[in-house]
């Protein structure tokens, strides 16, 4: 764990799991906000880790947070995912959206038990422009919005003014191992990958 800054009387004291300060500007707002923040990337594996905060952000971040761990925390764990749940829960949504033909957005949730299945605090759609044309392109579109959103409505999570309402509809789910050997990487044009895929169809071998 490592302490990002230090401020008497802070608003909030924030933990911070997965992106550092360098790959993401929401810490920075945390901070402008006046709120203690630390940050990991590793695994949290003992519940005297993570005491003493008064809320959690997880954005990038590649664990699972345990049950018990989440039902021994006294505070609310918000996890940013680049998806429109309850569509493309866990790994690579930004693909699945594009196959499968479903929404694309962005939803700052709790976490809960599961994976990505935790009430929904916020979210919007993501309409891209005519010149995101990649994965890759689309994927830095989502998480550009998806900052923008978390930084917008950050206000009322650190007043305690947000609600949460439970994801509704059976949505889809995909592990990293779904992501099929014959895709031709981040950088292919979504509309000729996709056009290749249904011809080719997803292949495991």
């Amino acid at each position: 764990m490592r302490a990002l800054n230090t401020i008497k009387n802070p608003k909030k004291n924030i933990l911070f799991l997965g992106y550092d300060e360098t790959q993401t500007k929401i810490i920075d707002s945390l901070i402008n906000k006046e709120c203690q923040v630390a940050h990991t990337a590793e695994i949290i594996n003992g519940i005297n880790t993570i005491n003493g905060y008064d809320l959690v952000v997880s954005y990038g971040y590649r664990h699972i947070i345990s049950a018990d761990m989440i039902k021994s925390l006294a505070c609310p764990i918000f996890n940013l995912h680049i998806a429109y749940l309850p569509y493309n829960r866990g790994a690579h949504p930004n693909f699945w959206s594009f196959y499968d033909n479903t929404p694309s957005g962005v939803t700052i949730h709790l976490v809960d038990d599961g994976i990505d299945t935790g009430p929904i605090v916020v979210q919007e759609y993501v309409n891209f422009s005519e010149d995101d044309d990649t994965f890759i392109k689309t994927y830095k579109a989502l998480n550009a919005r998806l900052e923008d959103v978390f930084i917008g409505y950050v206000d009322k999570i650190l007043t305690g003014e947000w609600e949460a309402k439970k994801q509704r509809g059976l949505g889809s789910h995909h592990y990293a191992s779904d992501l099929p050997q014959n895709f031709a990487g981040w950088h292919a044009n979504i509309d000729d990958e996709i056009k290749k895929l249904d011809i080719e169809g997803l292949r495991y071998e």
